[in-house]
């Protein structure tokens, strides 16, 4: 270790500080802090003991900036940008830690989101069906390797959702998908290490919350009661304060009227 150098704890612990600072970022919709908080984690990278780790976390900051981008409707290149850049983070975790469940699951979350983005833009059947195919065969590894990840049934609820019910999945598919996984994040005991995800509450909340709201019968109140419990959760969050409970709000009105 070159002089001066932070020891592996010492390096974990700045990490976990910058790690608390990506997840706020995200929440807050600070797409430039996350871009920044990215490139800060750069240098821990080097340390092979947290290596996959940190490359998770800068993976994460990338693909929550270009969630945040897609809400913000930023340019699509930079989304695409982001994602590309994401995806190569996860798969070099996974690469150093094939056992790593949740850089897979970031990863099929940025193909996805990248075969979306090429679909709105109308580019490149080929690109698109290579992007389809890596989600199919993404899917099921996780589906067979760590089924119960909450993590990953949040990212499984918008496949779902967009499966036709004759074919496996529905809006009730994906809505007992996110019922799933929020019981077992309530139920399961934190992990050991600082720098590995635990993260998942809230955004099933969300999602919930969001599902019950755009479902064909739209349960209205419970869309309503699930979106603060996530904001009690996390009450800075911007999405759910300020897009998705005003669409909450707007769809009781209508319906009193």
């Amino acid at each position: 270790m070159a002089l001066g150098a932070p020891t592996t704890d010492q390096a974990r612990e700045q990490v976990s500080a910058i790690v608390v600072q990506i997840q706020r970022a995200d929440y807050e919709d600070d797409r430039a802090a996350l871009k920044r908080l990215h490139d800060e984690l750069a240098p821990f990278a080097k340390n092979q003991a947290l290596a996959s780790r940190v490359l998770y976390w800068r993976g994460f900051a990338l693909w929550r900036r270009a969630i945040n981008g897609f809400n913000d409707k930023a340019d699509a290149a930079d989304l695409q940008s982001d994602l590309r850049r994401a995806l190569d983070e996860f798969d070099e975790a996974t690469r150093i830690d094939p056992g790593f469940a949740d850089a897979k699951v970031g990863a099929l979350s940025c193909v996805g989101f990248l075969a979306y983005s090429f679909l709105q833009q109308d580019t490149g059947d080929e690109k698109t069906t290579a992007l389809m195919a890596r989600t199919r065969a993404s899917w099921q590894e996780i589906q067979t390797d760590a089924p119960d990840n909450p993590r990953f049934l949040w990212v499984e609820g918008p496949i779902f959702w967009n499966i036709p019910p004759q074919y496996g999945g529905g809006q009730r598919k994906a809505i007992e998908t996110y019922e799933k996984g929020l019981q077992l994040i309530r139920t399961q005991k934190a992990p050991a290490s600082t720098l590995d995800p635990s993260w998942g509450e809230p955004e099933l909340l969300m999602s919930l919350a969001w599902s019950k709201l755009n479902q064909a019968k739209p349960e209205i109140n419970a869309a309503e009661e699930d979106a603060n419990v996530a904001l009690k959760l996390v009450p800075y969050w911007h999405y759910v304060k300020d897009i998705l409970l005003p669409q909450i709000r707007e769809a009781k009105e209508k319906t009193a009227l």
